[in-house]
């Protein structure tokens, strides 16, 4: 509620007692609303001046629509206080803040998105004069195109605002890029690298972000300024790296990334110098969400790399971190992170046998979507992809493929409704949204594939193989399309094609090990073991499932490792060692009984039943654990 220095009247004094009144009732603890909104109604009485009036208005419009329900008189007042400011001089604040949450209020409460569009194109037509607030409107409208799915136009915005700001006053010296509006435009062009990632844009973010780059190795502003874009810049080439499945390739950015983020969290802010102009006020992210990010991304690397205790770790610490920045936090993005992080530290658990585990987990990613609608839209085959996953761990294959095909039917659906927009009002953009599926939609089905080689549904694996091969089907990512190798090598070996199979399998091993794919490695190596054995070539084999072993132990992966000693009792008992051969069906027995006993553990949770839940929005009856303690320590 904080105003600008107003204009002084002769008889002001009433304006002032009544502000102040407001004031204190609003700054109440606990907050006096209805109170506050009386004294500030009461100011209309004194027929105020046409600036007193706008403002008065906007405070009303604000309070209403941020402590009340009441969006049609929030709209009433803010668009008043819009109206008003356009013949008022010297008013500026007043009439763009009342058109940024006006803006706010047609999107997100009334769906009148094109009216938000509207009435922030024409705010931002006459705002340059007032660089903070033209900067501001344009992120604002940049983000509502996002939203939309039109990230070409949401481009094109926050173009114009690194070039607005650059011609503010971001120019290049002998001594380096002037800290002067630096961090708007390199603000702006990060936000345009975030959205043409997201696109798969890679060669155009690729200059985008080495240019940025530059500007930040030559620019002499405030360490704080510059570290918290050094955030953003890393964040970017961290998942640009984990995106297309390059886990060792990442690793120096994402060293530098956790060493940045120290220095952030190290650094004064206190005593920090304000910025010098105030369109160097906006911030990418506050300290503490981006700490949370970092532990995102690291957990991110570590769940592809295979390091799953690693994972477990700082998903407990961010986790832990959310729900205490959630105390006094009501950020939508903490409940993204959350529900992220979730959805890796459950496929973590599943490879190390934790069912249990993970199925109260899934159970509080709903939980999470229910909280926060717009996650189930995009969150929603996620959602059932693990499940898919959960039931291929208990066994339950004929679940996994519902769950799986649910998961591909949301994905599909999503596609033909941005097809069906496009044709109805064609705009190149809806491509945007179809580029996102891609990588979910190829690991998905290859789970599938999975299930219909354990079911011995032959006719729907052949249909299915013809969509995900690796040879034609055009993937971005390292790691997926190593996997695909990997299941054709699987379908041969089913097949008893044994040569044609090994030939599948190195080269998932070749791919594999080049990035750190550590538990796509394991895999191959186990199944090149079982080949060898089935040839009769016990030294081969052995040279195979050995370091197979030794690597799921690392990681830790309970299937491969139960495999693995299957593979050494057969493999010592060919060789006349019975021993060993003994030792080997003895851990092959420990692993059942501790994968036995896990099952029926998580059999008998009510969280078991989600999945039967194949349509619809979750069931959140079956969805009612609170979840498992994130202490740092397994349960």
């Amino acid at each position: 509620m904080a105003a600008v220095p107003l204009p002084q009247h002769q008889n002001d004094s009433w304006y002032l007692s009544l502000l102040g009144l407001a004031e204190s009732f609003r700054t109440a603890n606990p907050p006096k609303i209805k109170l506050c909104i009386h004294c500030l109604e009461s100011i209309f009485q004194f027929n105020p001046p046409p600036g007193i009036e706008a403002r008065t208005h906007l405070q009303l419009g604000s309070l209403l629509f941020t402590h009340t329900k009441n969006t049609d008189l929030a709209r009433s007042h803010l668009e008043k206080a819009w109206l008003l400011t356009q013949t008022v001089p010297g008013f500026d604040d007043v009439r763009y803040e009342a058109a940024a949450i006006l803006a706010n209020l047609y999107y997100k409460h009334q769906n009148q998105i094109q009216l938000a569009k509207s009435l922030l194109r024409k705010a931002i037509s006459t705002s340059q004069p007032a660089p903070y607030w033209h900067f501001r409107l344009l992120f604002q409208l940049a983000q509502i195109h996002a939203w939309e799915g039109d990230n070409i136009s949401a481009c094109e915005l926050l173009g114009h605002g690194a070039e607005s700001a650059a011609m503010a006053g971001a120019y290049y010296t002998s001594v380096g890029w002037s800290s002067h509006q630096t961090n708007t435009r390199v603000m702006f062009m990060l936000s345009k690298a975030m959205l043409l990632l997201m696109d798969k844009k890679f060669h155009e973010v690729h200059p985008l972000l080495a240019l940025c780059n530059s500007m930040l190795e030559s620019w002499t502003g405030h360490p704080t300024h510059r570290e918290t874009l050094r955030v953003y810049l890393l964040v970017l080439q961290v998942t640009n790296f984990l995106m297309v499945g390059q886990v060792k390739s990442v690793k120096p950015y994402l060293k530098q990334l956790q060493q940045s983020i120290q220095t952030i969290t190290a650094l004064h802010t206190d005593d920090e110098p304000p910025p010098s102009h105030p369109a160097d006020l906006f911030q990418w992210l506050p300290k503490e969400h981006m700490c949370v990010l970092v532990y995102l991304v690291t957990v991110m690397h570590s769940m592809q790399a295979g390091y799953m205790d690693k994972a477990q770790k700082y998903t407990d610490k961010a986790l832990m971190q959310i729900e205490k920045l959630k105390i006094l936090d009501s950020s939508p993005i903490l409940s993204t992170f959350q529900l992220m992080l979730l959805e890796h530290i459950i496929m973590c658990r599943l490879v190390m046998g934790q069912q249990s585990i993970a199925v109260q987990e899934i159970s509080q990613a709903c939980h999470v979507c229910h909280e926060q609608p717009k996650l189930f839209v995009t969150h929603g085959a996620q959602l059932h992809t693990l499940l898919g996953l959960y039931a291929m761990s208990m066994g339950c294959l004929d679940s996994a493929e519902g769950q799986l095909n649910a998961a591909l039917r949301i994905m599909s659906n999503t596609m033909a409704a941005s097809r069906l927009a496009s044709s109805t009002h064609p705009r190149p953009q809806t491509e945007s949204r179809l580029s996102q599926q891609p990588e979910l939609w190829m690991f998905t089905s290859l789970n599938l594939a999975i299930v219909y080689l354990r079911s011995g549904k032959n006719q729907q694996l052949l249909s299915l193989l013809e969509r995900i091969n690796p040879d034609t089907y055009p993937s971005s990512s390292h790691a997926m399309t190593a996997a695909g190798y990997y299941i054709r090598g699987l379908q041969s070996f089913f097949q008893e094609r044994y040569h044609e199979a090994k030939r599948y399998l190195r080269e998932t091993l070749k791919m594999s090990n080049a990035e750190d794919l550590n538990r796509l490695t394991s895999c191959s190596l186990v199944l090149l073991g079982h080949i060898f054995l089935s040839l009769g070539n016990s030294r081969e084999s052995m040279n195979m499932v050995l370091p197979a072993m030794q690597l799921a132990s690392k990681i830790p992966d309970v299937d491969i490792q139960m495999w693995s000693a299957h593979l050494l009792k057969d493999l010592y008992h060919m060789m006349g060692d019975p021993i060993r051969a003994g030792e080997g069906g003895q851990m092959h027995y420990n692993f059942s009984q501790q994968q036995m006993n896990e099952r029926f553990r998580s059999s008998q949770q009510i969280e078991h039943n989600l999945i039967q839940w194949l349509d619809g929005p979750c069931p959140m009856h079956l969805a009612v654990t609170d979840g498992p303690s994130h202490s740092g320590t397994i349960l």
